[in-house]
């Protein structure tokens, strides 16, 4: 009989021992806060936390749907009433690795704003972006981990030369 409950005891304490460093590691996004640059990029600053101490990097993926609006102005400063404008909408991605650090990782990734492709301004005329609008912007981690950034979405007016 005592070999059975010291078998039985060994048995719950091996099973104890294996299943806690895997219950100590729980990764998930503490926050994910979004800002806009006076140049129209998007900067994602982040934390993510539970990594374990055997981890010893994690690709971090930002996605975030993109708008931009460019204009054309004449060299009086004036908006022509033509229709010189082009609104480019576009899904930015960047990735990195962040190193782990006790557990965890702090960091940011930045995106855009997206090109104004081959859109250009006639004679006389130099290109503006005007706008940026970020949506549905995502941090997420190699292991299927995410967290929706706020606020979403995110806007800026601008006149900055493109």
């Amino acid at each position: 009989m005592r070999r059975i409950a010291l078998g039985l005891i060994s048995a719950a304490c091996s099973t104890v021992l294996v299943a806690t460093p895997a219950l100590a590691d729980n990764p998930h996004f503490l926050f994910a806060t979004n800002t806009i640059s006076p140049t129209g990029e998007l900067t994602t600053s982040f934390k993510e936390v539970g990594l374990g101490t055997g981890t010893t990097s994690v690709a971090i993926t930002l996605t975030a749907d993109t708008k931009a609006v460019y204009q054309c102005f004449n060299n009086g400063g004036n908006h022509p009433k033509a229709k010189n404008k082009e609104t480019v909408e576009t899904q930015e991605i960047t990735s990195a690795d962040f190193p782990v650090n006790n557990g965890q990782i702090t960091g940011s990734l930045t995106v855009g704003p997206p090109s104004k492709g081959d859109f250009s301004c006639p004679p006389g005329q130099s290109l503006f972006l005007e706008s940026v609008r970020y949506s549905n912007t995502r941090v997420s981690d190699q292991f299927g981990n995410f967290k929706n950034a706020t606020p979403d979405p995110i806007s800026v007016t601008l006149h900055i030369p493109a």
